[in-house]
């Protein structure tokens, strides 16, 4: 500590500069030396050392890569520093690391090489991460200053730091995010740089716009982040599984809190849900450790600005209590590799000044020493074969009590954190006899040595390889130089076979599959279909070269196994099946081609419940056969045949979602009890054993003989000869009918449902045989299991393409001439049918388009390629100009970011990602009754004022206000070019799940705006409308719980309002109730709304027009198309079987139905917003219970999101059009009729928008004074067609030719003036006679009375009487007068 002297007086002034030099003198000696016996470097950074360091500040890209250069290269000791790069940011900046230890060993090179270096033996890896949101920059720069304390520490002999660096492989990286951290701003606390208000530009995202946060595969998410978007979590996971990190921090700012695991739950409540790891103890501990040290941090009042009464009991926080993370980097080191990590908040402002650093240092200095000491707590160790005494690599330590295992490294090191007390640990590895260790005493400090030594229980060749095999190289590991397989395959070369030969329990099964998703996770893809009875996953492991992605014509593959829970043979098959893809994949010739040429796809169990019933040595018993309720899942499937009356199990309806998710070309179910491959049909309409023929017979017999022949014994057909004497298959295949009925099974439901051909596969005579006869199975069956796969490029494959684009078609149907099975094109227009060898007449037809027919042979090796260019059907056109058809300008940049958006989440898994990519959500957990309701939307109103604007449409027949929230960037402003969107629930007060359905989707959107750039596009170009309730008053009447009562179906008039909504002219005398004439007047006559969606109760389904009895549903094609969107969104409802009570065999195809076919009844909303509000609605049954409790809402709210998310992506499809003169004036009131039914009118701006089914559409234009015009419109699946029409003045006037008509017109003009001016002429000839006489007479009248003036001379009367003459006597009257 550096300080000033002041001399008090006295010979202290003199005697001191003597005395001062003398000792400067002693031990510049004494320095010198000791330095004599180092290295020349020592001596000149020993006196750069006792140079004091410059003061803190923030170092740019480049300052940052010299100054840790220099640190490495230039002030370090050989073998203490190395800075290396694991890859590059989205901009291509280095992501840096400084390694720092004692000793470090050289970088190994070949494609096993790790970035910095292998791992040092018994060392502990740590590693503190900071800046992975670039605006919060505080963590960036204490790492660089903790390097040189660390430098300078080791240089001058500090006993703390050298016994650090000596025991502890630390790495640190001080920038995640350099791309953010380029664009934030200095003294920017808020995260708010750039735009004030949305944040855009603040630096926190990366370049292309994601949280880094939000980006990792997450524990309770089913879909896979899109890396390609996030380059650094891409190179952090590549490094993580190249290295077995102990322990990590990950440094941010905002507030000041040490947050641990986990940090998101199942539920993903926003707040306050302590969401508990196994390790909960453990974490904070960890936790406690650096708060305890940090200033401000262990007050547990960090008094943010804004968050002033934050409160964090020691400092500390679970994270998903705090709030909801998902996606984030902590969790995803605690559950997907060995690492422990905890995320320090090291202040409240993110980016403080540079003036702040030094104090800031001094505030965390000892919290960051002390975290890294903590990761030699706990136990350590080595796990070493007991013969050889070589460490063994990836062996399992497990400690008792405690639901989370980590594994040894290389050397067969590990170490465990845990608190002080007692564990019984154990060690396990395949192939060795597991050992356990009881009663270890874990104290304080420095952890306990625990060394493991296990016994071989299997003989391993010592020459098999031992490494596993490499992983292509991605992008952004550009460190590291892998081999691909054209550069090291031999002749000679051997797969390597799989090790792991062991019966895997469901928690055992579940590492092995996140091990190998992590250790390979460039040809991998861990995911979940959905869950059992008991909440287990039903995990699918992907395989292929681009894992997550549908390849344009790349067919997909899939395995299912131990769909009967004591069958477990296919289990334990498609685990090894795994592993053998894996480990061979870039070195097998034969196991390369078929990942990047396939999509496969392997389901390991379908019915965990049931294995973890069933016993090892079950020979033909049935404990664990059936799910945990009891049901055989292959006979729970739908059935061409007969009615299945027991209800569908969740198993059951996930694996249908599932496959009518992804576009299976092949597939097999794998059994157990006997040995055989059995193919379609497996049941015949009378039920009884005989053989039932598939239309595609020949084709599956081929493909069953491609298993049966690779094995021996199956191939022979005398599978059980004990169990089943009589028993034979010849070449070890069999009809399933022929062999025995099974309705119900899945196999015939793919082949009737789905593109997909499916077999099951019985894989032995014994369904559950002793662990040590797997490795025999495997013999058996591993060229079996990859010849079959092969057998999906078989037939013929292609394309079907529109003429006038290029594009892809959705749906269109391929048809063989003489097979009757047609299959369909995915989403690009891809297809692939499997055909024995033969010549074949081919069919592509689609809606709208002119069908095609080739003649095509097919040999017997690979698929022939045909593909199919259909053209459009020709549609009559009028004279007049044909109006331009483009799509959306793509000059736009704007516009054509939309449009890839709506693309995008119209594709495979979509919306699952937006979802998963979602910052917030929210959990419905009550129901609101119309006060609650009230206040909530005034609430969002409130906070979100921007995006919301609240109206009351009306008032109930009780004075409730019905309530409008309109969610938009621009709320309550005429933006006549966005398609608007209405959300309607209520109608019916008794069923209040969609008004709690509907607050949830406004409250989830608002939360997420500014937050989730997909949500934000979609607010910003959409106009959004929620009614939550049109009925409040039977809504606060109804009862919860009360699933089938109708009080409160009614409103306070005791009418149905789904029966009121008529028109004028129907209504006679009846007057019309309040709420159905608020919402009509004030929304659907508006006439501006292109969709709206209704939600009920009562059922699962979802209805369409008409709920009328009528002959004709105009549009049915379209109305029926936006119904299946949402139930196919759905988990369950598109599987048509509601299972609500006394409707248990109720069957609704698709889960949708005509209004009229489910209840037909007149005056429906939906109905008269067809009829006069020209806008399509459909009403979503949501189920079977009106009002279920209020425990349901989270499940119901889970189940229709995205349902609902898609009815806001649908509303931007269709055709979207303007019309407009060719001065390029708007035309207004312009009717457009398509299909010569359905009509809308153009709006404001001269725009109109209107959703049709996908394929082509005749749409007439017209208008008065304008030409019509006639033209035919291709819609599009996936985005909106743009139609540009430009109006001329109509040429015609009463059907002939204007030219003609106006010169018929000028010449009868003429000739009627002609007529009219003899007339004239004729009449005044006649006139003038007459005037003649009168004038005669009028004259004599005039002497007369000249003649009386005189004779009455002064008289007044005279006077008076001449004055008051009635001036109104015609001519005649007073000559009359005058004779008389």
């Amino acid at each position: 500590m550096a300080g000033r002297w002041r001399p008090t007086g006295g010979l202290v002034p003199l005697l001191l500069p003597p005395l001062l030099l003398l000792l400067l003198l002693r031990r510049a000696e004494a320095a010198h030396i000791k330095k004599a016996e180092a290295a020349a470097y020592t001596a000149a950074t020993n006196a750069s050392v006792a140079v004091a360091a410059p003061a803190m500040h923030y170092l740019d890209e480049a300052e940052l890569a010299s100054s840790l250069r220099s640190l490495a290269e230039n002030e370090a000791p050989p073998g203490l520093a190395r800075l290396f790069s694991i890859g590059r940011s989205g901009e291509g900046r280095e992501l840096w690391v400084l390694r720092l230890s004692a000793n470090l060993p050289e970088v190994e090179a070949g494609p096993e090489g790790v970035p910095g270096g292998p791992p040092i033996a018994g060392r502990p890896q740590v590693k503190l991460v900071a800046n992975m949101h670039g605006d919060e920059t505080l963590g960036r720069a204490l790492l660089v200053r903790l390097a040189r304390e660390l430098v300078s520490g080791w240089l001058r002999g500090d006993p703390r730091l050298r016994r650090l660096l000596n025991s502890t492989d630390l790495y640190l990286m001080p920038s995640l995010n350099p791309d953010g951290f380029a664009r934030a701003t200095e003294g920017d606390c808020a995260g708010a740089g750039g735009d004030r208000q949305t944040g855009a530009g603040s630096g926190r995202e990366n370049a292309r716009g994601r949280d880094l946060n939000r980006s990792f595969p997450d524990q309770y998410g089913s879909a896979q982040p899109d890396l390609a978007a996030v380059p650094e979590v891409r190179a952090l996971m590549e490094w993580m599984r190249r290295n077995r990190f102990v322990l990590s921090a990950n440094l941010h700012g905002g507030s000041v809190v040490a947050s641990y695991p986990y940090d998101d739950s199942a539920v993903h409540q926003s707040t306050g849900l302590y969401s508990k790891s196994p390790d909960d103890e453990v974490f904070k501990y960890l936790a406690k450790a650096y708060a305890s040290n940090h200033p401000i941090m262990k007050t547990g009042t960090p008094n943010c600005p804004g968050e002033e009464n934050e409160v964090f009991e020691g400092g500390i926080t679970n994270g998903a209590q705090w709030y909801d993370v998902p996606g984030g980097m902590q969790d995803y080191n605690y559950v997907w590799a060995n690492c422990f990590e905890v995320t320090f908040e090291l202040s409240c402002c993110k980016y403080p000044p540079a003036s702040q650093l030094e104090v800031e240092w001094e505030n965390n200095r000892e919290s960051l020493l002390t975290f890294i000491e903590k990761v030699h707590i706990g136990i350590k160790g080595f796990v070493r074969d007991a013969v050889t005494q070589a460490g063994l690599e990836n062996a399992t330590i497990a400690v008792a009590g405690i639901a989370h295992n980590i594994t040894t490294g290389r050397f067969g090191d590990y170490h465990r954190l845990l608190v002080p007390g007692t564990y019984n640990i154990t060690a396990a590895v395949v192939g060795y006899r597991p050992v356990t260790i009881v009663n270890v005493e874990v104290k304080e400090g420095n952890a306990t040595t625990v060394d493991f030594s296990l016994e071989p229980t299997i003989a391993v060749l010592i020459s098999e390889p031992t490494q596993d095999a490499p992983v292509p190289a991605t992008d952004s590991a550009t460190n590291a130089t892998n081999v691909t397989s054209t550069e090291r395959p031999t002749p000679t070369h051997q797969a390597i076979q799989p090790k792991d030969f062991r019966h895997h329990h469901f928690p055992d099964m579940e590492i092995f599959l996140r091990k190998y998703a992590n250790e390979y996770p460039s040809i991998t893809r861990l995911y979940s279909v959905g869950k059992s009875v008991e909440q287990r996953e039903l995990y699918v492991m992907e395989i292929s070269d681009n894992p997550g992605i549908h390849e344009l014509g790349e067919p997909e593959f899939k395995y299912i196994g131990n769909m009967h829970g004591n069958e477990v043979v296919g289990r334990e098959l498609l685990l090894n099946l795994i592993e053998y893809l894996c480990k061979n994949y870039g070195t097998d010739p034969e196991v390369t081609d078929l990942v990047q040429k396939t999509r496969i796809h392997i389901m390991p169990s379908m019915n965990p419940d049931g294995y973890e019933k069933s016993q090892e040595g079950d020979r033909e018993g049935t404990l664990g056969r059936n799910n945990s309720n009891n049901y055989d899942l292959n006979r729970n499937f739908p059935d061409q045949f007969f009615q299945i009356s027991d209800p569908l199990q969740p198993e059951t309806m996930a694996v249908m979602n599932w496959l009518k998710t992804y576009p299976f070309v092949l597939s097999a179910n794998l059994h157990g009890g006997s040995l055989v491959v059995n193919y379609p049909y497996d049941d015949d309409q009378r039920g009884i054993a005989t053989y039932s023929k598939s239309p595609d017979d020949s084709l599956f017999q081929q493909i069953a003989l491609s298993y049966a022949k690779e094995n021996v014994q199956m191939f022979q057909g005398h599978p059980c000869a004990e169990m089943y004497p009589d028993e034979y298959f010849p070449h070890g295949i069999t009809n399933g009918a022929h062999w025995y009925n099974v309705p119900g099974g899945m196999q015939d439901w793919n082949y009737l449902n789905t593109n997909c051909f499916e077999l099951t596969i019985e894989l032995g005579c014994v369904k559950y045989p002793k662990a040590d006869e797997l490795p025999r199975y495997w013999e058996q069956n591993r060229r079996s299991l990859l010849q079959f796969i092969k057998q999906v490029h078989r037939g013929v494959k292609g394309f079907v393409l529109d003429a006038t684009d290029g594009q892809g078609i959705l749906n269109a149907t391929i048809s063989v001439a003489n097979i009757d099975h047609p299959v369909s094109t995915y989403t690009g227009g891809d297809y692939w049918r499997l055909l024995v060898q033969g010549t074949y007449k081919i069919t592509a037809s689609a809606r709208g388009y002119n069908s095609e027919t080739k003649t095509v042979k097919v040999g017997n090796k690979s698929a022939v390629q045909v593909n199919f260019t259909l053209t459009r059907k020709d549609s009559k056109m009028e004279e007049g100009k044909v109006p331009d058809i483009n799509m959306a300008d793509v000059s736009d940049p704007v516009t054509k970011e939309f449009e890839m958006l709506i693309k995008n989440l119209s594709a495979e898994n979509g919306l699952e990602h937006l979802l998963l990519t979602s910052t917030a959500d929210v959990l419905p957990y009550r129901y609101r009754p119309y006060k609650d309701l009230s206040m909530f939307l005034r609430g969002l109103n409130l906070n979100y004022p921007l995006i919301t604007n609240l109206t009351s449409l009306g008032q109930s027949v009780e004075f409730r206000q019905i309530w409008s929230l309109e969610i938009s960037n621009k709320p309550n402003q005429s933006e006549p070019e966005e398609p608007k969107i209405r959300f309607v629930a209520g109608v019916h007060g008794n069923a209040p799940v969609g008004t709690e359905l509907l607050l949830a989707l406004a409250e989830f959107l608002c939360m997420n705006y500014q937050k989730n750039l997909a949500i934000t596009k979609l607010i910003d170009k959409t106009r959004i409308v929620i009614v939550p309730s049109l009925n409040p008053d039977g809504r606060e009447i109804a009862q919860e719980r009360d699933c089938t009562s109708k009080i409160g179906q009614t409103n306070a008039h005791g009418k149905d309002l789904d029966t009121d909504f008529t028109s004028n002219s129907s209504q006679q005398s009846r007057v019309q109730e309040p709420e159905t004439k608020a919402i009509i007047e004030n929304l659907i006559m508006k006439q501006d709304f292109s969709l709206s969606v209704a939600l009920d109760g009562g059922s699962l389904l979802v209805t369409y027009p008409y709920d009328k009895p009528v002959q004709t549903v105009e549009n049915r094609e379209t109305m029926r198309h936006l119904a299946s969107l949402y139930a196919n969104n759905h988990p369950t409802m598109y599987l048509g079987q509601s299972s609500c009570p006394n409707k248990s065999d109720e069957n609704i195809p698709g889960g949708v139905m005509l209004g009229a076919e489910w209840h037909s009844h007149l005056g429906s909303m939906k109905d008269f917003s067809v009829d006069y509000g020209h806008c399509p609605e459909i009403t979503v049954y949501t189920g079977c219970c009106y009002f279920p409790g209020a425990g349901q809402l989270p499940t119901l709210w889970a189940e229709n999101k995205k349902s609902l998310l898609a009815m806001l992506v649908e509303v931007h499809k269709g055709i979207y059009g303007l019309v407009q003169d060719r001065h390029g004036r708007p035309v207004l009131k312009v009717e457009i009729v398509l299909n010569e039914r359905v009509k809308v009118s153009t709006k404001e701006g001269g725009y109109f928008h209107v959703l049709l089914a996908p394929g082509y559409h005749n749409l007439h234009a017209k208008a008065d004074g304008y030409q019509q015009q006639r033209i035919q419109v291709l819609v599009h699946h996936d985005v909106a067609t743009f139609v540009h029409i430009q109006f001329d003045m109509d040429n015609r006037i009463f059907g002939l030719p204007r030219e003609l008509v106006v010169t018929v017109a000028g010449a009868t003009m003429s000739a009627l003036l002609l007529t009219a001016c003899i007339i004239w002429c004729v009449c005044s000839i006649k006139s003038n006679r007459h005037k003649d006489g009168f004038h005669r007479l009028r004259q004599h009248h005039d002497d007369y009375e000249d003649e009386i003036r005189m004779m009455s001379t002064g008289s007044k009367k005279s006077l008076l009487s001449h004055e008051f003459q009635d001036e109104t006597d015609t001519e005649e009257e007073t000559l009359y007068s005058s004779k008389h």
